[in-house]
């Protein structure tokens, strides 16, 4: 076992996996009968990923983590925990972990730590922040640990069901990482809120106030992010949306990215009104009682609309392709900036994450990307094994509402049942993905996988 500090834990090696289906946003609206742009551009989405009856959260959990482990040739027994986070729940007792083992198992790796996470949206960070203790701490035995955050997201008909969305994010994290966490500065911000909850352990919809929920999010936004420029402060730091070159939200839908980045504006404008031209108007605003003021949020909209541009709206391609992924959107839009920047630009980039989950619980915390981005660097291996996420982006199928509908009714249908053998197209999945082939009578859950082609369309 080591006995010296383990340096510049974090991030070294990540995979993204969302459905090979997805319904587009305008022809949602049409179908619903929305006003034209209601979700395409007041939410921000264009298009939305979505399961069939033939996959599962262990399904997906198990294609991401197969894939991260042969794309950057990993071990089994290389890993000494195992974390997931997810709120889609299809056993009250049996972690999604210990179905992950069976990847594991045939290495003789069963010396592995950790299980699963839960709580709304934030399990994914819960699970990661998990996961750099052990690598931080006396248990650590010199093994990496290895995180999941994957959901299916998915409403009921009607005003919400456009804001679902489906994936999961494999995350491997260890010493010499090219995306260090930041030691010593995250603040988290937790309370009781009855926001999004799911009570009916029989539906996979969400019982959800979207007004409070919005709120919610907000006042978290506000409550860490003065939380973590006072902590930077006492380091020495001053903190503003200046000091950080990417600015990444976990996004419900696209368009409450761009509010939230308003948002920092004006608390920055609060904290040092001498800073901004043309805004004295607001001087006197509370932020409690500034959530749902349209001149508000226009005004510092604007006047953030470089920095959201130039510095979050390059994180929002999953979100506005796949829509939200639960515990994976945030780490979902981590993906979409590494595959959307130049290296170049990333290289040596200070990234600030905010991660929200209903209930509620939130935490901004930080990762600074190293300055090496030589072909033979840690950085350039981790990036150039993402190439793939925006070709995959443009092979998935287009499926019209009503059969995304029917879809959507026949999982309703049968999500608890057992036997259940499922009946939706194999051939539509990607290469590599793995597929529930049956339940047994015991709720037993069986799986098979796609023949895989890692190297070409996968």
């Amino acid at each position: 076992m080591s006995t010296t500090w383990p340096e510049n834990v974090g991030i070294l090696a990540m995979e993204m996996i969302f459905p090979s289906q997805f319904v587009d946003q305008t022809e949602l609206e049409s179908f619903d009968g929305a006003s034209a742009g209601k979700y395409t551009v007041g939410l921000g989405q264009a298009r939305m990923g979505f399961c069939s009856d033939v996959e599962d959260i262990n399904s997906l959990c198990l294609t991401v983590v197969q894939r991260l482990m042969e794309r950057h040739n990993i071990k089994y027994t290389d890993i000494g925990r195992l974390e997931v986070g997810t709120e889609t729940i299809i056993d009250k007792s049996k972690s999604v972990k210990t179905v992950l083992m069976q990847l594991f198992e045939p290495h003789g790796a069963t010396d592995i730590e950790g299980i699963d996470t839960t709580n709304a949206c934030y399990g994914g960070t819960a699970a990661l922040f998990n996961a750099i203790s052990w690598v931080e701490s006396s248990a650590w035995d010199g093994r990496y640990a290895l995180v999941i955050a994957a959901d299916i997201a998915v409403y009921a008909e009607g005003s919400a069901r456009p804001t679902g969305g489906s994936g999961a994010v494999a995350m491997l994290v260890g010493p010499n990482a090219p995306l260090i966490m930041d030691r010593g500065l995250r603040a988290t911000y937790m309370k009781h809120a009855y926001d999004f909850y799911k009570p009916d352990l029989s539906s996979e919809y969400p019982t959800v106030d979207g007004k409070l929920s919005i709120q919610c999010y907000l006042s978290a936004l506000d409550n860490c992010y003065q939380l973590y420029c006072k902590k930077a402060q006492k380091l020495g730091v001053k903190v503003d949306l200046k000091h950080f070159d990417a600015i990444v939200f976990h996004s419900p839908f696209c368009k409450l990215v761009q509010k939230s980045v308003g948002r920092l504006a004006l608390n920055d404008f609060l904290n040092e009104p001498s800073n901004y031209d043309n805004l004295e108007n607001f001087a006197n605003i509370k932020l409690e009682t500034s959530y749902f003021d349209r001149e508000v949020e226009k005004a510092f909209m604007n006047e953030s609309k470089v920095i959201f541009e130039t510095k979050t709206k390059p994180s929002l391609l999953a979100a506005n392709q796949v829509g939200n992924m639960y515990t994976a959107s945030l780490y979902g839009g981590l993906v979409s900036l590494l595959v959307s920047k130049d290296i170049k630009e990333l290289a040596n980039n200070k990234v600030c994450l905010f991660s929200y989950g209903s209930g509620l619980a939130s935490t901004m915390f930080s990762i600074t990307i190293v300055k090496d981005y030589s072909p033979n660097s840690p950085l350039h291996k981790l990036v150039s094994n993402l190439n793939h996420i925006k070709p995959m982006l443009e092979q998935r199928k287009c499926v019209s509402p009503e059969k995304f509908t029917s879809m959507l009714a026949l999982r309703e249908k049968n999500g608890h049942k057992a036997p259940y053998e499922p009946i939706g197209d194999l051939a539509n999945l990607f290469p590599g993905t793995y597929y529930l082939t049956k339940v047994d009578e015991m709720h037993r859950r069986f799986y098979g996988r796609i023949p895989t082609a890692l190297n070409g369309s996968a």
